[in-house]
């Protein structure tokens, strides 16, 4: 009997864009943004003294799956909740359960604690559904991580819908409150 190597690991494929590819991407379009950088934050609830000082809506972003297999990003202001079983007959999905890490990072581009709308840039086969929260939506200033979580970049309402513009992406938006679409 010989000893076999193990196999080799298949390497974990780069995503296209990274903070910097991402930030020049804007720059090109003229998409004004300002970005802060800041200790990581993995959760809502850690640097909320950091988002106190930063004006506008900050957000909590949600990467799932469906029993179908198909792929869900919601974006949300940090204080709305989002009932994942009442969500998918609004959203037209069936069960939802949480992405793991490896198909986050496949399709987004982004590690756990780093999910962000500007993640969709990286879904260069537009697997993901993109979900927004209504407040969001009418926000004056939206805050997104720039695909990590050490830093936040605030667009103006105008900004963020040049961005959803310039990715050819036209979110659905969703009252949770009110679940309705």
């Amino acid at each position: 009997m010989t000893d076999t190597p193990p196999p080799e690991a298949e390497p974990e494929p780069t995503p296209a864009y990274d903070r910097d590819r991402l930030l020049a991407w804007m720059a090109e379009r003229g998409i004004a943004h300002a970005t802060r950088d800041h200790p990581a934050v993995f959760r809502v609830e850690e640097g909320l003294d950091l988002k106190a000082a930063m004006p506008g809506a900050h957000t909590k972003n949600l990467f799932l799956k469906d029993k179908k297999g198909r792929l869900w990003l919601i974006s949300a202001r940090q204080d709305t909740v989002i009932d994942l079983k009442r969500a998918p007959p609004v959203i037209g999905s069936d069960r939802l359960s949480f992405g793991n890490e490896a198909l986050m990072w496949a399709v987004l581009g982004v590690r756990p604690g780093s999910v962000t709308a500007l993640g969709l840039i990286n879904d260069l086969d537009r697997r993901v559904t993109f979900v927004l929260d209504r407040r969001l939506w009418e926000a004056e200033i939206v805050n997104f991580h720039p695909l990590v979580n050490t830093a936040t970049t605030a667009l103006d309402q105008a900004a963020f819908r040049q961005v959803m513009a310039a990715l050819d992406r036209e979110p659905l938006v969703v009252d949770f409150e009110a679940m309705s679409a």
